[in-house]
């Protein structure tokens, strides 16, 4: 898994607009990414899904923009192929990027392995948090401890997380084999 204080690994991947993102091109125009690697089945990333386009909304004036990879095997995981992401996206509202890790290269170099799963880049695409969303993915009314929200205020103010490494919380990347 990237440690923290290292450099986010680039990478463009389509969207699902048919759009190619660009790491390097977020990072050019905002002051920090939320790469999190998602999907669509996972109960844990559906009941995340509301708080990221909440998180989104309250943090693209700032200069914020997160991003969810889905890595899956959609060999093994169909509800996970593009067409499925671009129906997801469409139901949820996504207000962000949702994009698609076919080769599972770019979850690799990360080192991810839960959906979801988060890694908070600073503006220069330095790691400075990594793990869950919150400490509850079940009930948003019972959440103790915004994690990323926290790392995000943290880092827009130039400082270090207060909490820079927590367990992914979610269902494991289902990997080709």
């Amino acid at each position: 898994m990237i440690e923290l204080g290292q450099t986010g690994p680039r990478f463009a991947l389509p969207g699902v607009d048919d759009k190619q993102v660009d790491l390097a091109d977020l990072l050019a125009r905002h002051r920090a990414v939320a790469v999190i690697f998602s999907c669509n089945h996972c109960p844990y990333v559906r009941a995340w899904e509301g708080r990221m386009v909440e998180i989104q909304r309250d943090y693209a004036d700032k200069g914020v923009v997160l991003v969810a990879i889905n890595p899956n095997d959609t060999s093994r995981y169909p509800d996970d192929d593009v067409a499925h992401m671009q129906q997801r996206a469409q139901e949820q509202g996504f207000n962000f990027p949702y994009l698609r890790d076919d080769s599972q290269d770019i979850a690799r170099a990360y080192g991810g392995t839960h959906t979801p799963h988060v890694f908070l880049l600073d503006g220069d695409g330095v790691v400075r948090y990594r793990g869950a969303i919150d400490d509850n993915y079940d009930e948003p009314g019972a959440v103790q401890h915004a994690y990323l929200r926290d790392a995000l205020d943290a880092v827009l103010a130039g400082q270090t997380p207060p909490v820079a490494d927590t367990k992914a919380v979610g269902c494991t990347i289902k990997w080709k084999q």
